[in-house]
């Protein structure tokens, strides 16, 4: 048995703090499974003669259920936080199961139905076990009210959607130079922020003592003793708990305001859909900046083979990025520090609402008195605009990719309306109109509002958890909708008039 006594684990569980998310938080596509109501229903069954485990693993999935946050139904439809791991962990290979994202969402409608059919009777025996196992009632927990859960969340998002585009900006830089050997250099930018996606998705110890460690160490520590004994006793024990201890951490990990500022903001205005489907139509226009080679111009065949260049390989890195980050995950576990409980709660996230709003103040400020005129292009318009795009993501995605499961229409919709409006952007900045100030707020849309809006990590986190038959057409569709609306934004004054310099450039 654990070391961990019913004592002690009520101490800690009577000072932890959980937080009391808005509803609409479980539609974001980030990555967790359900509510750890028990064991997944095909964890590996237990045998009569297993009642005295049974019995103990119903009193652990009761101080489960004690531990988590008191989080709303629609903070799932986060697919930075509703995805499955990218990749299956070998050393968990009794208890794992893969679900893919249609059946995550079926499965937390279905809890969902269940939880509003019976709450009041889950409520009466819930408290009735509660008593007879001597847990401590979740009415002595305190919850950061909705409220406090909502600014935190929102200043995080703030925060990392200001370094998510100083990443993505600063990096485009460092790699652009004469010999390059990837022309599209936003490539790099959606290959890192998919690694980190990757390593979030899988990761267990960042946030291990942030939600409380009674109910994942004492789950975790009985598997691993039960791993030392002999019989199929033990390794069903063993199963059992390390299931158990698996959910509740994806479900409660999905809760956390740092962790979606993580997954949503930072990885996701990190990288940049809108820009990959601006270089694939540079790519097919023949339009693409290459190095002077005295190479005569392409033909309509050089351009599609082109644009399947840019295509495959975004995609094809972007998902190679999102899978070794996972395996880093798990390769680094016993590296990887924890962010101590109290930290998060006294220190992180009153701090992420002060850095959050102050940053965002300060890029506004500075882009009305810039130190250096050339700055606002090159980088302060683009802070401004970043936190609107990536908020804009966030509520499109808790609203709308709940709608069909095996379509996550937000993630869509903002993916295709960043293009939309980086089109515009690019056309009105090259079309020999405006000043240098209206290049520069056009540069900041681009870089700022449109980067962050649209998303590669969340995307190919998508194409990986979404059922095969769903993620051909996920993607394929969003690439070719994407492309369309590009191609009738920017073709016609490309194949008209043509572009002209960029003027904030030159």
């Amino acid at each position: 048995m654990s070391s961990h006594g019913p004592e002690s684990a009520a101490r800690r569980q009577s000072s932890s703090s959980g937080y009391n998310a808005p509803a609409a938080y479980q539609n974001l596509g980030d990555g967790a499974a359900g509510l750890p109501v028990g064991v997944e229903k095909d964890s590996p069954p237990t045998s009569p003669e297993t009642s005295r485990t049974a019995s103990s693993g119903h009193r652990r999935r009761s101080t489960a259920e004690a531990d988590i946050y008191d989080i709303p139904d629609d903070w799932a439809n986060l697919d930075e936080v509703a995805a499955t791991s990218p990749v299956e962990n070998v050393t968990e290979a009794p208890i794992y199961r893969h679900h893919s994202l249609e059946q995550i969402r079926s499965r937390d409608q279905e809890e969902r139905e269940s939880r509003r059919a019976s709450a009041a009777e889950r409520e009466h025996d819930n408290e009735a076990q509660l008593a007879d196992l001597e847990v401590v009632d979740e009415k002595s927990e305190q919850h950061v009210s909705r409220l406090a859960t909502q600014i935190y969340t929102i200043s995080y998002l703030v925060l990392f959607a200001i370094w998510g585009t100083l990443a993505r900006v600063g990096l485009s830089a460092l790699t652009a130079y004469p010999g390059e050997p990837v022309l599209f250099v936003v490539l790099w930018a959606n290959f890192g922020g998919s690694l980190i996606m990757g390593f979030l998705s899988e990761d267990r110890m960042l946030f291990r003592d942030e939600w409380g460690t009674p109910t994942y160490d004492k789950l975790l520590s009985r598997a691993k003793e039960n791993g030392n004994g002999e019989g199929s006793l033990d390794a069903e024990e063993q199963a059992i708990d390390l299931a158990a201890a698996k959910k509740a951490h994806l479900a409660t990990k999905k809760t956390i305001p740092l962790y979606i500022g993580l997954a949503t903001g930072f990885c996701g205005s990190f990288t940049s859909f809108s820009s990959f489907i601006k270089d694939t139509f540079l790519a097919l226009s023949n339009q693409m900046v290459t190095p002077d080679l005295g190479i005569p111009g392409r033909n309509g065949g050089y351009s599609f083979m082109a644009l399947l260049a840019v295509v495959i390989v975004t995609v094809s890195v972007s998902l190679a990025g999102l899978i070794l980050g996972a395996h880093l995950a798990i390769a680094l576990e016993r590296f990887t520090p924890s962010i101590p409980y109290p930290v998060t709660r006294k220190i992180l996230d009153p701090l992420a609402v002060l850095l959050g709003w102050g940053c965002w103040l300060g890029a506004i400020l500075m882009a009305i008195f810039p130190p250096h005129n050339k700055w606002r292009g090159e980088i302060l318009f683009a802070l401004v605009f970043a936190p609107l795009g990536c908020l804009g993501r966030f509520y499109l995605s808790i609203y709308l990719n709940g709608k069909i499961a095996s379509f996550p229409l937000g993630t869509f919709t903002a993916n295709v309306f960043g293009t939309a409006i980086l089109g515009m952007s690019w056309d009105i900045a090259h079309a020999r109109i405006g000043g240098l100030a209206g290049c520069q707020v056009l540069q900041g849309i681009e870089d700022g509002f449109c980067g962050c809006l649209t998303t590669i990590s969340t995307w190919v986190a998508e194409l990986n958890s979404l059922g095969r038959r769903h993620s051909y057409i996920y993607g394929f569709s969003s690439v070719g909708t994407a492309l369309a609306v590009m191609i009738a934004i920017m073709g016609g004054l490309r194949w008209s008039d043509g572009f002209s310099a960029l003027i904030c450039v030159s």
